[in-house]
């Protein structure tokens, strides 16, 4: 009787235990179809269009600013021409004959820094020739450069950056390829990052016939420079020291918005840049503050009351850029035309450079930035390699002026890209946290049928187990 039962029940069991062999199948063929869809390349999502901005409005004479009804309107100033955008997006929030051409004073050593930084080793060092100081012009300021003394690439720097040294732009403009081939380079850089008015007679901003920018070209210096991280620590160092062949001494900066200094309260998120006067130009100016994860930059050229005139103007700025600025829609942007249409992702904002901070950057040990080759002229950076200025004694290397690249040419060392570029340039379908394909997840169906059969082969091997019993 047992054996006829068993037998019986034969046929009942075998669509379940075939349901049971085929099921773990179906489960994984469903889990292999939804891995090649995660995967699979996705189609390429055209970039969000940005926001539309007539770029003939910056060219129009008056202030330029679009806000809401209600909304704080601009101070009004007494500077011939001023800006003020966003440093992280690159929009301008307001400006006033933005594309005046005026005489910028040592506001243009901003470009000179942008196009020269990149190419000499700042640990590289220098002995000083009688004949690199020549054709310095009448008054102007001078940091103390001394023939026949070696000088560390950074101290020079520091020279130009602290105290406006047009003896220290001669050294370096020298070791660049000469002063005819640097102010052309100055006026190629300007062009690569869509500054359209300079006019580079005289690379150290001193007065020449025909030397022009204006408030957007050096807003744009301005921005491009705090993403260089050499250019944003030294735009930053309110005082340094600079070496006197066994001595030194101590050298501020002359921008009074960083040091606080000559009755000019110092302001609040400060990260410098560069100030300028000549008697032609007047005062100059050229900040950057950050505040609340924002970083604003603007630009202040000759204002009628001199030089407390450019900083209180320049602060007036800031002040309602913060606090009024992300209402206003932009008139105009200060990324280059290329850039300007890449619109997809987030452009990076200029971080905060800290006083005193390595970086590592252009003009790294061992290496030109430009081409990445040996450079001559490098000594190993040692702890007393900080913007502090200390410098410590060294054998004399050889001139910095063979690592320099060629005339025309623009190293970039390691600095960002153009913002908005990185997103044109990534891969379609790139795979994210979530995976591929948009960072969708495998389907719930695959869990799913892992329990359901798990359930029934559980139930036929009980089902089997009750019949073979009886």
């Amino acid at each position: 009787m047992i054996v006829s039962s068993s037998a019986r029940s034969a046929p009942g069991l075998l669509p379940l235990l075939l349901l049971a062999l085929l099921l773990p199948v179906l489960v994984l063929s469903a889990a292999a179809s939804a891995a090649g869809a995660v995967h699979r390349p996705s189609e390429p999502m055209p970039p969000r269009p940005g926001a539309r901005v007539d770029p003939a409005l910056l060219h129009r004479s008056g202030t330029q600013v679009r806000l809401p009804p209600g909304a704080t309107p601009p101070p009004a100033l007494s500077a011939r021409a001023w800006l003020v955008a966003d440093a992280g997006t690159g929009h301008v929030l307001a400006a006033r004959d933005a594309h005046k051409r005026l005489p910028p004073a040592s506001t243009l050593k901003a470009l000179f820094a942008l196009t020269v930084l990149p190419k000499l080793s700042q640990t590289a060092q220098h002995t000083v020739a009688e004949e690199e100081l020549t054709g310095i012009g009448a008054g102007s300021s001078l940091v103390g450069v001394k023939e026949n003394l070696t000088y560390r690439i950074a101290d020079l720097w520091r020279g130009v950056f602290l105290h406006s040294g047009n003896d220290a732009v001669r050294v370096l403009a020298g070791l660049n390829g000469g002063w005819e081939a640097t102010a052309r380079q100055m006026e190629a850089t300007a062009r690569s990052l869509g500054a359209m008015d300079t006019k580079v007679v005289s690379p150290d901003g001193y007065d020449a016939p025909g030397q022009v920018s204006s408030a957007y070209d050096l807003a744009v210096f301005g921005r491009e420079g705090l993403r260089n991280p050499d250019f944003a620590r030294y735009c930053s160092l309110p005082y340094a020291t600079f070496p006197a062949g066994g001595w030194s001494y101590g050298i501020r900066n002359t921008n009074r918005l960083l040091t606080g200094e000559d009755g000019i309260a110092k302001y609040p998120g400060i990260l410098g840049v560069k100030n300028g006067y000549t008697s032609n130009a007047g005062h100059t100016l050229i900040a950057a503050a950050r505040r609340d994860g924002r970083t604003l930059v603007v630009t202040v050229l000759n204002p009628s009351g001199g030089q407390r005139a450019v900083y209180e103007e320049a602060r007036e700025l800031l002040d309602w850029g913060f606090a009024t600025g992300p209402a206003a829609r932009p008139v105009g942007s200060l990324l280059p035309p290329a850039a300007t249409r890449l619109v997809s992702g987030a452009p990076k904002a200029p971080g905060t450079p800290e006083a005193g901070t390595a970086t590592a950057a252009a003009g790294a040990p061992g290496k030109d930035a430009a081409s990445g080759r040996p450079s001559a002229g490098t000594t190993p950076r040692t702890a007393a390699e900080a913007p502090s200025g200390a410098r410590t004694p060294a054998a004399t290397a050889p001139s910095a002026a063979s690592a320099a690249t060629p005339s025309g040419t623009q190293g970039s060392g390691d600095a960002p890209l153009p913002a908005g570029a990185a997103a044109a340039t990534g891969t379609a379908g790139a795979t994210g946290p979530a995976g591929a394909d948009g960072g969708r997840a495998p389907s719930a169906l695959v869990p799913l049928l892992v329990v359901g059969t798990a359930c029934v082969a559980a139930a036929a091997l009980w089902a089997t187990r009750r019949r073979t019993a009886r």
